[in-house]
């Protein structure tokens, strides 16, 4: 009889293992986190930037100014890595809380690993078949600036080639700047 279960209980004991040793390497630790941060803008300003958990965790302090995340901070679970300059973190700020948002002087975050595919009119947007323009941007820059009439005569089209400006009819407007090229879906 202990026989005929002897395959049953290897087999749970085998299923048993796997799922620990799965948890165990899906873990992520700060370290993974850190370097994960660090492919979102040059060695420059990462290697002296302060490092954030997605929930505002301290992962690292830095010295030079810039935060960096291992993905975007307003996200939960997002894997977008991005760094910030003080404008930009006004800016997350603002976004979490809902309040307004200004600035005297422009604003610079890096995103050199990509980012998550989102619809270019509408930060709430999550229906891909929407009909509107959706964009899957590859490294880039994003820019905040004192005034839309700085940025007027910027398109509104991600595929029109070289910066635009995102989420332009809303309060969270800001100009992408690709680094490279990328295909109309």
């Amino acid at each position: 009889m202990a026989k005929s279960h002897t395959p049953v209980f290897k087999g749970a004991l085998i299923a048993s293992l796997v799922s620990l040793i799965a948890c165990g390497a899906s873990a992520e630790t700060a370290a993974d986190k850190i370097e994960r941060a660090k492919t979102a803008a040059p060695v420059d300003v990462t290697d002296h930037a302060t490092f954030l958990d997605l929930d505002g965790t301290v992962l690292q302090q830095g010295t030079n100014g810039w935060v960096c995340f291992p993905g975007v901070p307003l996200i939960p679970g997002d894997t977008h890595p991005m760094c910030n300059d003080a404008v930009w973190m006004r800016w997350i700020e603002a976004v979490s809380s809902g309040k307004p948002f200004s600035t005297e002087v422009i604003g610079v975050s890096y995103m050199l690993a990509g980012d998550a595919m989102v619809n270019n009119a509408d930060p709430a947007a999550t229906d891909i078949n929407d009909g509107g323009i959706w964009v899957q941007e590859g490294p880039h820059l994003m820019m905040l600036f004192p005034s839309k009439d700085m940025v007027a005569g910027l398109p509104s089209d991600p595929y029109e080639g070289g910066p635009y400006v995102m989420w332009g009819d809303t309060p969270l407007w800001h100009v992408m700047t690709p680094i490279e090229g990328k295909k109309a879906p």
